[in-house]
């Protein structure tokens, strides 16, 4: 399946259903595919592309197709992360504020417990996030820099 049969499938199947939830995966995929096909790609790295897509079967017709399409969605993404190295807008912004939050909670219990319990966690958490978000940001600059961003 190339990248134009793919947005063309999304785009009749957003406007064929009435089912919110469904929508906004479809609206998740569709600037994925448009980004995509605006991008310049090898001709081995399009076959791969394309590749990928024929594996997610998305013209079958399974019965919950929201749970199907979402789950289509994160597949595709970690195969374009893995192989090709493309990440989305705010992905490690999003993966290190989750990292702070956790080790902002380790931090808040274990030393900052000197203070009041609570005081101390939500010491820990807002810290932890603030500095996993501001990490987050610099690696999602990086990424942008390098051009590998979508």
């Amino acid at each position: 399946m190339t990248l134009q049969e793919a947005y063309n499938f999304f785009e009749s199947l957003k406007t064929e259903t009435i089912n919110k939830p469904e929508v906004k995966v479809y609206e998740k995929f569709l600037p994925l595919l448009s980004r995509l096909k605006n991008r310049a790609f090898s001709k081995d790295e399009m076959q791969s592309i394309e590749t990928a897509l024929d594996r997610l079967h998305l013209k079958s017709s399974p019965t919950n197709r929201k749970k199907y399409f979402k789950k289509a969605l994160t597949e595709f993404e970690k195969y374009l992360k893995d192989s090709l190295s493309l990440t989305p807008k705010r992905y490690y912004t999003n993966l290190y504020g989750g990292l702070g939050l956790s080790f902002g909670l380790v931090f808040g219990v274990a030393i900052l417990s000197n203070l009041e319990k609570s005081l101390g966690i939500s010491l820990g958490l807002i810290g932890g996030m603030v500095l996993g978000s501001i990490i987050g940001r610099n690696k999602d600059a990086q990424v942008k820099a390098a051009g590998n961003m979508l």
